[in-house]
Parts: structure tokens; sequence; C-alpha cells
């Protein structure tokens, strides 16, 4: 049966007792309330707190004698380095809509629930104002939370791994300096879970982009333009509604497949079922290659006989919600993203009877 958005409640097995914090770099405005935060989290609540250790090398939180105690308590990490996933019960993050999407990429298996307090510049995907957070932060200690469960996508990146090798004595049989050779000499895989979107674009070329995109094994279309997006639900309000999509509830299950400026009048944006697996590769005779990113990260170049594989995760992230998955989405698609706002026609003026 189709579930219903509001029965998604926070539930605790046992009490929360570890927390990792994610802050902002690189903003002072923030200082204040990660600091107040985690007085409150750590003696107020006794809660172990996690923390960037490059958060921490901040010379306002360095040089703060009196943060020193507090500090002193902290468990800290490096991204790529140390693995904290099993070890956190719940996130909080201070910062925009990319700081949400960073904690996210900390965790490529199962993610605990985040709490996400709007202290960036959009403010989408964060719902929580920070002047009540103590309270907030101890219902959801408490398990007084509903929940939306974003899905992310499953990508897999097969790139075929070559090496350039040069001719013994750098000369050909036929007496030819040769050019650097480039050869196979296995493959590289690479697998990333993604909140927002996958973008596949043509990249410092002036070429158009010139990628087959195949669903379950079947071609269905050839991208011409500047590239496309393959985005979840979430991020249809993102880089999706930017190039023409519909906005989606993150509740849906789908994948949305969007063109960036495609070279064709009748290339709409398309859903498809989250069950599905997409498939991108460059086209044989693309002229250039193509460039791909995740959530804005980790960018690096797709050539000829790379693919990219993806499907819907089995591991979404489980965001908090201010009051509901139907009234938050609602509330940020207006005070975010000014949807149908408009001045209001008037109506006609009631005449008197003679």
């Amino acid at each position: 049966h189709i579930q219903d958005p509001a029965s998604q409640r926070l539930t605790w097995n046992k009490p929360p007792k570890s927390v990792l914090v994610i802050k902002k770099i690189r903003d002072a405005s923030l200082l204040q309330p990660f600091k107040e935060l985690c007085v409150y989290l750590t003696e107020e609540n006794n809660m172990i707190v996690y923390v960037e250790k490059k958060v921490l090398e901040d010379p306002a939180i360095a040089n703060d004698e009196n943060f020193g105690p507090v500090k002193k308590k902290f468990c800290t990490f490096r991204e790529d380095y140390d693995d904290i996933s099993n070890q956190i019960d719940f996130i909080i993050c201070l910062g925009g809509d990319g700081t949400l999407l960073y904690a996210s990429s900390l965790f490529q298996g199962s993610v605990p629930p985040v709490m996400a307090f709007h202290l960036g510049s959009l403010g989408f995907l964060t719902p929580f104002n920070f002047e009540n957070f103590q309270s907030q932060v101890t219902q959801v200690i408490e398990g007084n939370a509903a929940l939306v469960l974003r899905s992310r996508l499953k990508v897999k990146v097969v790139k075929e791994h070559r090496e350039k090798t040069t001719v013994q004595n750098g000369i050909e049989e036929n007496g030819v300096v040769p050019a650097s050779l480039e050869k196979e000499v296995g493959k590289q895989i690479m697998q990333y879970q993604v909140l927002n979107e996958v973008v596949v674009d043509r990249g410092p070329s002036s070429y158009l982009s010139n990628v087959d995109v195949f669903l379950d094994g079947h071609l269905i279309t050839t991208v011409q333009g500047d590239g496309v997006i393959v985005s979840t639900p979430t991020g249809s309000t993102a880089y999706a509604a930017a190039a023409g999509a519909s906005m989606i509830h993150p509740n849906v299950p789908a994948i949305m497949i969007t063109p960036i400026c495609p070279h064709s009048l009748s290339f709409r944006p398309i859903v498809v079922p989250a069950g599905v697996e997409l498939k991108i590769m460059l086209s044989p005779d693309a002229r250039n290659t193509a460039w791909v990113s995740f959530d804005g990260r980790k960018r690096q170049e797709i050539c000829h006989g790379d693919s990219i594989s993806i499907t819907t995760s089995c591991y979404p992230l489980p965001s908090i919600c201010f009051r509901d998955p139907v009234s938050d989405w609602f509330e940020s698609l207006a005070q975010c993203l000014h949807w149908n706002v408009r001045k209001k026609q008037n109506n006609f003026a009631v005449e008197e009877e003679e």
C-alpha cells in the first residue's frame, strides 16, 4: 500500500548517546551557535560529541580558553581517513543545504537521523531555526519528531584504466618517434551515495555533450546539449529545478532525468520509477569527453568506454522534520523559492442597487 508520510516517526530503541556536529567552516557567524550547542550537548545531556578535526583548528575556537574544557571532551575525526559510520546515533548540522549534503557524503552506508539548523544562505533542507535549539534538540533526543526519508542514488563509475607507455628506445620500426601510447590495464571502479544529483556535462569543451542514456539495459535516448542531470526527489528542487524540471516531494519514489540546455525543442524532463537502473556512457561518435560530479563533489572526466550506473540506494537519509514532511516542504517552497508568490487579483466591486 502507499505509505502515509505522516506515519514516519523518529523512534529510539535505546536513548541516543553520541552525536555528530557538522559546522560550516570559514563562517565566523556560526562560531557562537556551535559553542552554545556543544556546551548544551556535553554538559546538559552528557552526550558524546564528534566533531571534524579541521573545525577545531579555527583560531577563534583554538584560542578560546573558556571553550577549552568542552573541547577536551570531543571525539575528532578526519574525512576520508576515519570511519565513524557505526559510532553516531544522530547528526546535527549547522549551516546551509551544503552542510547537509556534506553530512550525507560521510556515510556511504546507513545514515543516522539528521537534524539541520538553518544558518546558511538558502536553507531548503534545513527547517530548524537556532533560537530555540535547546527545546528542539531535547525533543529529538526524546524521540518526539517526524521524519522524511530522503532517497539517495547509488552510483557506480567504471573506468577503463589506461596507462601511457613508450616504445623501447623511443623509436618505432619505421624510425618515427611515437607519441605516448595508452594501454588498457584493467578497470577502476568507484562507488558513491548521492543525495541531490549526478551531473554529466561537457566540461571545458566547446562542443555539445553527446552521451547515451540506458534504462535497464535499453537505450532510451542520446543527450546532445550541455549535459544531463539525474536527480532524486530531494534534488529536484536544486539544479534540476533551475534547468526546468518539475519539483517532486521527497516521499515520491522516483528518479528524475533532466537535460541541460538540450539541442532539441522536444526534450522534456522525465520521471522514472525508483527501482530502475540507469547507465550513462559517451556516445561512440562523441567529439569530446564528458565530466561528472556527485552532489557537486568528486568531479572527474569520463572517456570512451567508461560508464556511470545509477539506481536508488537502499540507504536513505532520515531527515528530521520541524513539523511534518508536507508542511516543511511547502514552507521551503514558499520561503526559499517564492513558489507561486504574486499579487492577488482584486475581486469585483459590489455595485449598489439603485
